[in-house]
C-alpha cells in the first residue's frame, strides 16, 4: 500500500493544516463522525504529513455520550475559534433536546466571525435553529425531513445525501460524511489524494451531492414493476394533499380496478390501505420531532378533521395521537 506522497501543486495554496472542530452532541452518531475523521486521518497519511487536526468539543467540556453509550473524552468545551477552523456539528437522535441555548449562542458568535459550519446526520437542524442556513441549501437525514420542512420554511431542503452551499456543509448521516469529506479533501488537495483516501476505505462508489440519499422506490418496497413504483412516488410526493387511486391509475395508464389487484398481489393491500400508512408514518414522525400542534399534523398528512385523523392514527399505532405525544414528552423529561 502507498504510504508516503508529495504535495501537488493543487496543494500549495492550501493553509499548512486545516484543523476541524467536531462538537459531539449528545447521543451523537459514531457512523457519521468516525466517518468523517477517517477520511482526514488518511489525508493525512497519504502525505505522510497533517494536512488536517481536529479536536474534540462539547458543552460539557468533559466528555459526550454518542447514540450506542459509548462516551468520548472531551478536549475542550464551547470555546473560542480561530477564523480558519471548520466547525463540524455531530448529530443524532433527539436532535432538538441537544441543541441548547448555550450552544445556539456559541455558535451564532462563531459563525459571526466567518468560520465554515458543517452538520453531520441530524445537526443540520442545530444549524437552522442558529439561523446558519436561512436561505441556504442543506439536507437532513430522511427521518428527519419532514419536521424539519415543516419548522424551516426558509431553507431550501433536499434529499441528497450531501451539500456544500458557500461556508455552510451537510450530510445526511451515515456514509454520506465521506462523501462528502473526499469532496472537502478533493477541493484542497485535488482528487488524486481523495481517490486514495476512498481505496484505503473500500469505498469504491463515490456519490455526489447529486445522488439522493435513500434507496429507489422499487428496492424499497422489492418490487420492480414501473407503473407500481410510479404510484408509490407520487403517494409519497403528496402527503399533505391525497390523491385518489382513480387518478392513481390514470396517471399510470390503468383502470382502478386493475392498480387494485396491482397492490394486491405485489404489496397485500389495497392502494388506499397503502396510501394512509405513508400518511400515519410521517404524522407520527411530526408528532414525534416537532412541537407542532395535533390539528397541524393532521393537516399536513392530508386529514381534514382532527377527529378522523385520530381514529385513523389509533387503528394503526393502537394510541391516540395526543397521547403519543404525551409519551414521547415524558420519554425526553426523563
Amino acid at each position: 500500500m502507498q504510504d508516503r506522497a508529495k504535495r501537488t501543486e493543487h496543494d500549495q495554496d492550501a493553509p499548512a493544516t486545516r484543523r476541524f472542530v467536531f462538537v459531539l452532541l449528545d447521543q451523537f452518531t459514531l457512523l457519521s463522525f468516525a466517518s468523517a475523521l477517517e477520511c482526514l486521518r488518511l489525508a493525512n497519511r497519504y502525505f505522510d504529513e497533517p494536512v488536517y487536526d481536529w479536536t474534540f468539543v462539547g458543552e460539557s467540556g468533559d466528555h459526550a455520550e454518542c447514540s450506542t453509550g459509548t462516551q468520548f473524552r472531551l478536549m475542550g468545551g464551547l470555546e473560542e475559534l480561530h477564523r480558519d477552523d471548520t466547525i463540524v456539528l455531530c448529530g443524532g437522535i433527539g436532535i432538538q433536546q441537544a441543541t441548547t441555548k448555550p450552544l445556539l449562542n456559541w455558535l451564532r458568535r462563531e459563525a459571526r466571525k466567518g468560520l465554515r459550519v458543517c452538520g453531520l446526520c441530524t445537526a443540520s437542524y442545530t444549524m437552522a435553529k442558529a439561523g446558519l442556513l436561512n436561505g441556504k441549501r442543506a439536507t437532513i437525514h430522511w427521518e428527519n425531513h419532514d419536521s424539519f420542512a415543516e419548522e424551516f420554511e426558509e431553507v431550501e431542503l433536499t434529499k441528497s445525501v450531501f451539500v456544500i452551499d458557500g461556508n455552510r456543509l451537510s450530510t445526511a448521516g451515515g456514509t454520506s460524511s465521506i462523501d462528502m469529506f473526499l469532496q472537502v479533501i478533493s477541493q484542497d488537495h485535488g482528487e488524486e489524494a481523495a481517490n486514495w483516501v476512498a481505496d484505503q476505505q473500500i469505498y469504491s462508489s463515490i456519490r455526489t451531492d447529486q445522488d439522493t440519499q435513500r434507496l429507489s422506490v422499487p428496492t424499497r418496497i422489492g418490487v420492480r414493476h414501473p407503473k407500481l413504483s410510479r404510484v408509490v412516488h407520487m403517494m409519497e410526493s403528496n402527503i399533505e394533499e391525497p390523491i385518489s387511486p382513480s387518478l392513481l391509475a390514470k396517471e399510470v395508464g390503468m383502470s382502478t380496478r386493475q392498480l387494485e389487484r396491482l397492490f394486491r398481489r405485489y404489496l397485500n393491500r389495497s392502494p388506499k390501505r397503502y396510501y394512509m400508512e405513508l400518511r400515519l408514518q410521517k404524522a407520527r414522525n411530526l408528532l414525534m420531532q416537532t412541537d407542532m400542534s395535533v390539528i397541524n399534523v393532521a393537516l399536513a398528512c392530508g386529514f381534514a378533521s382532527p377527529s378522523h385523523f385520530s381514529k385513523c392514527y389509533r387503528a394503526h399505532y393502537n394510541t391516540t395521537p395526543y397521547r403519543e405525544r404525551g409519551t414521547q414528552a415524558s420519554r425526553l423529561s426523563v
